[in-house]
């Protein structure tokens, strides 16, 4: 991909510009041209990896996630292109919208641009084409999404066609429709479940705030976007403490292949005046993630975005994901409908979070706590509250980090593993505070594991309790796997033996397993026996005694020895 020249002046810690936004989108729209058949109404990009909504709608979100580039770009050349693909797409040649369907998520992208660039394109076009495009998006306000994120679908097209005046009142039964059910999701703080259940990820960012919030922006509805607004502000002062300081997003969550759209509510908060960030901190967390991904082969030699994370990588996808899946990275050129004179453009870049200084920060709706050092730049998540409907190693550790991706069977980074069992399933949260999180979950029958997490500076303390397992059980303890450049340690400190793998046994009833825990990118850091001091009492009360910090005590416990697995708790004493 050819970029212009760093601006290290106004970009000293990306180089990256407005210049550099601009040439990125048109190199990847300028990739994909070659791929759209004849009429220019499907884009069927190379590779043998088919979605499970087959070919015919893969080559649909081909041309409706790489047409938002073109309407965040704002480029009248390209998107007659688009035009033409349109009318052609709504004669007869895109699947219909049809319940829990594919192209219902792909609707809602090309409902978003043509509202986008209205004048550009929709302005344009003949009336029979607008009334074709207007029927085939029309089957968008009745079709029923899966309960997650899909229910901001119908809104998104709802909110163009009744802004055109196509069937007004079903639109605007679909737009309130959807509002309404995304209530039940929202848990306080800037923070949606995806979903029913405790499922966290970066679709919080590109999805549940980024709908609502451009639908609000764009209706020039004051009391939606004081409402949807305000959430996203909360959100971002949490969401910008998930970038490392090489750029680098979180690794959790699904659907990663779409790599920098992570950076699509940083921009949409400065469009929106919605953001807790500077401009120049807004456009560093931006453009890092941005480079990041350009910079570890993202694209492929052809200009492509690959399947994967940062190049081709099936351990990323999903059964939906298909070639032209990782387009929904579109998300993030939503920063080029700033203009060119405004500030998020024109500020000095200024460091993000984990740049700053050393932080553990608790994260109260998802119960998680992020913990993140200024020396090396890394940022670490301690999970003790989301998980998906099934087991995925993405949503099920105990931890995750920028710098790290979860290590596959049989390692288990980040796991406590029980008779050879690293199930992590119905997660509970018991609390986040300064400096820890802890929950409860099943591993398998009425086995359940009671785990806290103590950290400071780079360090870790991790302690779970097994509950519910036969005596002499095995358990292992795993930590972090080693990235290049980092350094991985795990040292047993109660129950546990052994320091490249600790591993104990359970006994007569309920057993606490302690380890100490680090990941860093210090080139000589002080040994962990010199920066914390662990002590395990007879009754499970554990200490935590931080060199030169603070110290904790928290005690494990239940109304006696016999309760139930799932009667067991941990406490801040």
């Amino acid at each position: 991909m050819h970029l212009p020249p760093p601006d290290t002046a106004l970009s000293p810690r990306t180089g990256y510009t407005r210049a550099h936004w601009e040439a990125a989108a048109d190199s990847l729209l300028a990739a994909v041209e070659p791929y759209a058949t004849e009429d220019r109404a499907l884009y069927h990009l190379p590779g043998d990896h088919e979605s499970w909504s087959g070919r015919l709608s893969d080559g649909l979100e081909g041309y409706a996630r790489t047409l938002l580039i073109a309407a965040f770009r704002q480029d009248e050349k390209t998107l007659e292109r688009y035009a033409d693909g349109l009318a052609a797409g709504t004669a007869g040649v895109w699947p219909r919208v049809e319940h829990r369907s594919q192209p219902l998520v792909e609707a809602a992208s090309i409902a978003l641009a043509l509202r986008l660039t209205r004048p550009l394109l929709w302005d344009r076009l003949d009336d029979g084409v607008r009334q074709r495009a207007a029927h085939w998006l029309g089957d968008a306000l009745t079709a029923e999404p899966w309960a997650n994120n899909w229910e901001l679908f119908p809104v998104t097209v709802g909110g163009f066609l009744q802004e055109v005046g196509h069937e007004p009142e079903a639109a605007r039964a679909a737009v309130d429709r959807g509002l309404a059910r995304i209530e039940q999701w929202y848990l306080g703080d800037g923070w949606y479940s995806d979903g029913p259940g405790r499922a966290f990820d970066y679709y919080n960012g590109w999805a549940m705030h980024l709908y609502p919030v451009l639908h609000a922006w764009l209706s020039d509805d004051h009391r939606l976007l004081d409402l949807y607004g305000a959430r996203l502000e909360a959100h971002l002062a949490d969401y910008a403490r998930l970038f490392g300081g090489d750029g680098a997003p979180m690794l959790q969550g699904r659907s990663l292949t779409y790599r920098f759209a992570a950076a699509a509510p940083l921009w949409l908060g400065a469009l929106t005046g919605r953001t807790p960030l500077s401009p120049g901190e807004t456009r560093r967390l931006a453009s890092g993630a941005l480079r990041h991904f350009l910079d570890h082969g993202a694209v492929d030699d052809r200009g492509l975005l690959t399947l994967g994370w940062h190049g081709p990588d099936e351990a990323f996808l999903q059964g939906y994901s298909g070639p032209a899946s990782p387009y929904w990275a579109s998300k993030a050129f939503v920063g080029l409908l700033l203009p060119p004179h405004h500030e998020a453009w024109t500020a000095r870049e200024e460091p993000g979070p984990a740049e700053r200084a050393d932080a553990v920060t608790p994260v109260g709706p998802p119960n998680w706590l992020l913990q993140s050092t200024g020396s090396d730049g890394v940022v670490r998540l301690h999970n003790h509250g989301s998980e998906d409907a099934r087991y995925d190693p993405f949503y099920t550790r105990l931890a995750y980090s920028t710098a790290t991706r979860p290590a596959s069977a049989p390692a288990y980074d980040n796991s406590v593993v029980v008779d050879g069992d690293p199930g992590r399933t119905d997660i509970e949260p018991l609390g986040v505070g300064e400096g820890w999180a802890a929950s409860r979950h099943t591993v398998s029958g009425d086995t359940r594991v009671v785990g806290l997490v103590v950290a400071h500076g780079a360090v870790e303390v991790r302690a779970h309790l097994v509950t519910g397992a036969a005596p002499g059980t095995g358990v292992r303890v795993t930590g972090w796997t080693a990235a290049q450049g980092l350094r991985a340690e795990l040292l047993p400190a109660h129950g546990l033996s052994g320091e490249s793998a600790p591993a104990g046994v359970t006994g007569d009833g309920p057993t606490l397993f302690v380890a100490v825990a680090r990941l860093t990118g210090d080139a000589h850091p002080r040994p962990l026996a010199d920066l914390v001091s662990v002590e395990v009492s007879q009754d499970r009360e554990v200490s935590v005694d931080w060199a030169g910090g603070p110290s904790a005590r928290f005690r494990f416990g239940a109304p006696d020895e016999r309760s139930e697995p799932s009667a067991w708790t941990v406490t801040p004493v």
